[in-house]
């Protein structure tokens, strides 16, 4: 079986003149990526400044607070592959700027927002402009580079994921330490005048030569699906209950509607998505290994930063120096993936990530309040390292498996399966965490009024703040929300160590091994026998 790459005509050259400037583009397509990504670890660090009343921070609930992260994972889920479309249909430069103006002003209106309610909107117009801006910066890269650079390049551009997640937290931090919270979104402005003013000067159009005609049903059908999938995931994730009746039938519909999606393409003489790219099976398990690993790891992101805060009682520039050690594996170690691939394969370089990942996650199941702090700072460099070694080889695949035409396309694809991906892990891990945490320490809540039982068994800040209020009574409390904690992130963490290590089973299942000498650097010919 061949891949559909090997019947594509050929896209477009880019002229020398733009070839030459390709590292200099490199920097600034990072750049562009470095705002999207960089917010949601700023916000990571910042949740707990705004869960605190007004005037330090917006008392929002811890429903409000996982809202202001799940609005952008809705709106950014439901519209990329949409908007990969429209880059490869009218242009990446086009909806690269565009997608950056818009993320510039909702971060203006979200550092001034008066409620918890508008901070989310304002977030989900921050997505709108990210969804745009993510996938055009992997077309871009695949179009200025040659194929034999594809994979450095891309190595690169995935240490930059690993640079915003080391720059957010601390630049979070040192902004919640000398301003208010605000802030944390007011910082994205002058990067986007700063990638704007570059991007103009320095970054090359492209789009796909022959879009075919508009597929406005395609697009619509993948919209509505996508976004009642994810918003039924994030329902019971809030509801801490998947078999509620509502969030099953949004669940349901979702998946209805995809189907519908899938059915309609297959049918269509000028489909959105040619869904024969999916009957390829290293890229379908590329797909699945991406969706994989970010369930796991994103349930359990969410859950480190109330370890390290509430639990251990770091603060939150301390909690994101805490950080460093996973940003800066990510950052060394993505752009030199690509070598042990050359050496072992996709195979054994993706498989043996996964595995690592499924082993840190595992070592937070041992962590309690006094563990050394060295030791989580070892398990997030090899959790870094595992990562690098996941993206890379996956993201490289996934790009070469489709003609480069269709680069807007590929790239939208795979960071939908990530945010689904990642979504479901926030949805259900966190359900678990939650679930957990209430059966743990309900018990221990006897002594408060029925009002403040209830209040106090939501989350471990909730606990805490109902401690703090009640002054030397509730210092009783504080022991107790830190072993139900303990034990629900626990749980939590082996949950998400038992999906990576589905993961790993995937990639060694269908993704190929090491190619014969004669086929080293032929990305491609590995592919086709691949896909056989």
């Amino acid at each position: 079986m061949t891949t559909p790459a090997d019947h594509a005509p050929p896209g477009p050259r880019i002229p020398e003149a733009v070839h030459r400037r390709r590292w200099a583009i490199l920097g600034v397509l990072m750049l562009s990526l470095l705002i999207v990504v960089l917010d949601n670890s700023i916000l990571n660090v910042a949740v707990k400044t705004i869960s605190t009343p007004a005037p330090v921070g917006l008392g929002a609930t811890q429903s409000q607070l996982e809202w202001a992260i799940n609005a952008y994972t809705l709106v950014f889920a439901g519209l990329l592959f949409t908007a990969g479309l429209v880059g490869d249909r009218l242009g990446r430069k086009k909806v690269l700027i565009g997608g950056l103006l818009v993320f510039g002003v909702g971060s203006a209106f979200a550092a001034e927002s008066g409620s918890p309610d508008q901070l989310i909107g304002f977030r989900a117009l921050m997505a709108l402009g990210a969804a745009f801006v993510m996938p055009a910066t992997l077309a871009v890269l695949m179009n200025v580079f040659e194929r034999q650079e594809q994979p450095k390049a891309i190595g690169i551009w995935a240490g930059g994921v690993g640079l915003a997640i080391a720059i957010g937290p601390i630049t979070g931090g040192v902004l919640l330490d000398h301003f208010w919270w605000g802030s944390v979104f007011l910082i994205n402005v002058p990067i986007v005048i700063i990638a704007l003013v570059l991007m103009f000067w320095l970054v090359p159009d492209s789009r796909d030569p022959r879009p075919g005609r508009i597929d406005p049903v395609g697009v619509v059908l993948s919209v509505v699906g996508l976004v009642l999938l994810v918003y039924g995931i994030i329902k019971g994730g809030e509801l801490a209950d998947f078999t509620d009746a509502k969030v099953l039938a949004t669940i349901a519909a979702g998946l209805a509607v995809l189907a519908g999606f899938v059915i309609f393409e297959m049918r269509s003489d000028h489909p959105s998505l040619d869904v024969t790219y999916f009957k390829n099976k290293v890229f379908s398990a590329a797909m699945a290994a991406i969706a994989l690993v970010f369930f796991a790891l994103m349930g359990v992101t969410f859950f480190s930063v109330f370890y390290t805060q509430s639990v251990r009682g770091y603060s939150p520039l301390q909690s994101g120096l805490l950080l460093l050690p996973l940003a800066v594996a990510q950052m060394i170690f993505a752009p030199r993936a690509r070598l042990v691939v050359d050496r072992f394969g996709n195979k054994a370089t993706t498989a043996g990530g996964l595995v690592l990942i499924a082993a840190t996650l595992g070592a937070f199941a041992t962590f309690e309040a006094d563990t050394p702090i060295w030791i989580l700072e070892i398990v997030f460099f090899l959790m870094g390292f595992g990562m690098a070694h996941i993206m890379t080889p996956t993201s490289v695949v996934i790009m070469q498996a489709l003609p480069r035409e269709k680069a807007g396309s590929a790239s939208a694809l795979s960071n939908t399966f990530r945010q689904v991906g990642g979504a479901l892990g926030i949805a259900v891990l966190g359900s678990v965490l939650s679930t957990s945490y209430r059966n743990g320490v309900e018990g221990k809540l006897g002594s408060l009024p029925p009002g403040l039982r209830e209040t106090a068994g939501e989350s471990i800040e909730a606990t805490l703040g109902v401690a703090a209020k009640l002054g030397a009574q509730g210092k009783a409390l504080v022991t107790p929300a830190n072993d139900a904690f303990l034990h629900a992130m626990h749980t939590t963490a082996l949950c998400g160590a038992g999906v990576a290590l589905i993961g790993a089973v995937v990639v060694a299942l269908f993704l190929p091994g090491k190619p014969p000498a004669g086929q080293q650097g032929d990305r491609e010919q590995e592919l086709v026998v691949a896909g056989e």
